[in-house]
């Protein structure tokens, strides 16, 4: 597999998700995508990171346990940036908000984190070294990332402020859809919280993995304790389904329509 070596500004450059069971989490990845994970001491916290074909293999995302376990658990989306304070003050600028002004991370790099008009939750990532992820558009890696919001409009002026994107609508499943860009190059996707989905629910980012199978794998989620929101369904650019994981963390499975051609490439 191709290894990432780094990452355009304005671009998804890594997934964390935060669990109230880092253990059963742990469990739960490692079974349905195969991934392997090692743990990475942060100042005075531990950081687990998740890997392909081994220990030492490339990494995919990353974990920390939650503080406070009333917490949910959810996936967080990071964006490459190459001024975080200079995004940030873009963020406020465009009516968001800053929910953790910016940090280091150790030998890593520095981050921060924001959420949009609707109170959807991502994060900023300027980094040292690695880059971020070290395997995307792979079985098994991120391949895609989504926002699910009511306000397509507002949220098309805030990231296309924020990031510079462009927003291009497309027709994809039941609803209409954007497709942001950065050029020619797909960013990121997403799509309306509508009367299909539950009253109340909130609006938020979602990474999305690929697997070879995405019935099998979906089937598979179900056995380890994850429960399907959305099942298998084609779409043009694939099949896909929407679960959750034992503790309720959203993740989406594509199995791509063209494996060689999938839409997202997110490394320059």
């Amino acid at each position: 597999m191709p290894e990432v070596t780094s990452f355009a500004p304005g671009f998804p450059a890594w997934v964390e998700l935060a669990s109230p069971d880092p253990e059963r989490s742990k469990e739960f990845y490692r079974d349905l995508f195969g991934w392997y994970s090692y743990t990475l001491t942060v100042g005075i916290a531990e950081y687990e990171i998740f890997t392909l074909g081994g220990i030492q293999g490339p990494a995919v995302g990353g974990m920390q346990a939650l503080a406070d376990d009333s917490q949910p658990s959810s996936w967080t989306c990071y964006f490459r940036t190459d001024d975080i304070p200079a995004t940030l003050d873009t963020v406020r600028a465009e009516g968001g908000m800053v929910l953790a002004e910016q940090t280091d991370v150790v030998g890593l790099g520095q981050m921060a984190l924001c959420c949009d008009l609707e109170g959807a939750d991502f994060a900023l990532w300027r980094p040292y070294r690695p880059q971020g992820a070290g395997v995307v558009d792979e079985p098994a890696a991120m391949c895609w990332v989504e926002l699910a919001c009511r306000d397509i409009r507002g949220a098309r002026r805030f990231y296309g402020g924020v990031f510079g994107w462009k927003a291009v609508e497309r027709h994809y499943y039941h609803a209409r859809y954007t497709e942001w860009k950065i050029g020619d190059r797909p960013v990121a996707g997403m799509v309306p919280i509508d009367e299909h989905w539950p009253p109340g629910y909130p609006p938020h980012w979602i990474p999305y993995f690929w697997v070879a199978d995405c019935d099998e794998s979906a089937a598979k989620a179900v056995e380890l304790g994850g429960r399907v929101q959305i099942p298998p369904s084609d779409v043009k650019p694939g099949r896909f389904c929407v679960l959750t994981d034992p503790d309720g963390a959203r993740v989406a499975l594509v199995t791509p329509a063209v494996p060689d051609r999938i839409a997202l490439r997110i490394h320059p």
